[in-house]
């Protein structure tokens, strides 16, 4: 009987090491694959590409499965990092991994191994599916289907979590017991394309920000900014601005954007209303599961490793509304809203507009 053919994304650390492992282990005929979804700074300190690459390359040899490499970096910069620099000169701020999951891990990615006669694809997410549905990964802590809720059906049938039901010790325990050369290797953090370096410093090697006005809730003039793309909604770190005469110790924070006037609004203290909102809307959006009804009760993220907020769906064309039961902090327009039903990933969309 002939084995079923799995190709894997291997890309050099200790998740897609062990996912191709176990899924050896189990029987398939494990290939892998790594990608390179991102080329323009091969020399620079912050790329690990090359290290990543002969981490794979390592653990490919270890495990004794072929390995390919191909590049997606054309289709990468076409979907993904042209639409991260548009939203962000638009005022959001985007979260091109999500779309790096939908457009080449979970597409391009997908497409080649079908047309390559391969049965299933896989990947080292910590995420479940049953080939129909998506599914939180048993580790709460490392849970990842906040960033696959955007994956067509179809690829949902042909795609395998190996690590879905682990959690992230027993992934290392079973790296090190086999002596895998990726099983102490910390895991990769931030944007893949921008790495460890500072965001204002990446983003303004391609975009130009104007200065102006930083502001508090009363118009009051408190600073100057460098470009309100190089900002996003809570954060607090690099305004430039201290305290006030009143409260030196309390902090401020962006609440808002103004692009007509070129201002950064910011508030002091991490329990400001302005901070905070109940509603929003959503454009892109995406439903796994394809027959729910128009409203409904269920829960949400606004952010990645946020725990499930209780909130009220309506659907329509295209888009839904949420109504949260509490308000929640630093909802910014650019990221995602994932909905849920108790582990079951329902869908979601990109954040368009806030209440």
């Amino acid at each position: 009987m002939t084995k079923e053919k799995v190709l894997v994304g291997l890309s050099g650390g200790v998740d897609s090491s062990v996912s191709a492992l176990l899924l050896k282990e189990q029987g398939y005929e494990v290939h892998g694959l790594f990608m390179k979804n991102w080329d323009d700074d091969d020399g620079s300190p912050y790329c690990s590409i090359k290290e990543d690459f002969m981490d794979a390359a390592f653990v490919a040899d270890q495990i004794d499965i072929p390995l390919i490499q191909i590049s997606f970096s054309q289709e990468y910069k076409e979907k993904v990092f042209s639409y991260f620099l548009s939203e962000l000169e638009a005022g959001r701020t985007p979260n091109p991994d999500i779309l790096c999951n939908k457009e080449i891990k979970f597409k391009e990615f997908y497409n080649y191994a079908r047309s390559n006669d391969y049965h299933y694809i896989a990947t080292g997410h910590y995420a479940r599916t049953d080939n129909v549905s998506l599914f939180k990964g048993k580790d709460n802590s490392k849970d990842q289907s906040y960033f696959l809720h955007a994956i067509d059906k179809e690829v949902l049938e042909h795609t395998l979590f190996p690590l879905g039901e682990l959690k992230k010790d027993k992934v290392r325990v079973i790296a090190r017991e086999n002596n895998l050369i990726t099983s102490e290797k910390k895991d990769s953090t931030g944007i893949c394309f921008i790495g460890e370096r500072p965001f204002p410093e990446f983003v303004g090697n391609y975009l130009s920000g104007e200065e102006g006005e930083i502001v508090d809730d009363n118009d009051s003039v408190i600073g100057t900014h460098k470009g309100l793309v190089f900002y996003t909604l809570g954060q607090r770190q690099g305004l430039g601005i201290g305290g006030v005469k009143d409260a030196p110790d309390l902090p401020w924070y962006v609440a808002n954007k103004d692009l007509e006037s070129n201002k950064l609004i910011c508030v002091q203290g991490n329990e400001n209303p302005l901070l905070f909102s109940s509603e929003l809307e959503t454009k892109n959006t995406f439903l796994i599961e394809e027959s729910l009804p128009k409203s409904f009760d269920g829960t949400a993220k606004v952010r990645y490793r946020q725990k499930d907020q209780e909130c009220h769906v309506e659907l329509s064309e295209g888009s839904m509304k949420l109504f949260f039961r509490e308000p929640q902090r630093s909802v910014t327009p650019g990221q995602s809203v994932v909905i849920y039903e108790d582990e079951k990933c329902l869908g979601g969309g990109e954040i368009k507009s806030i209440n």
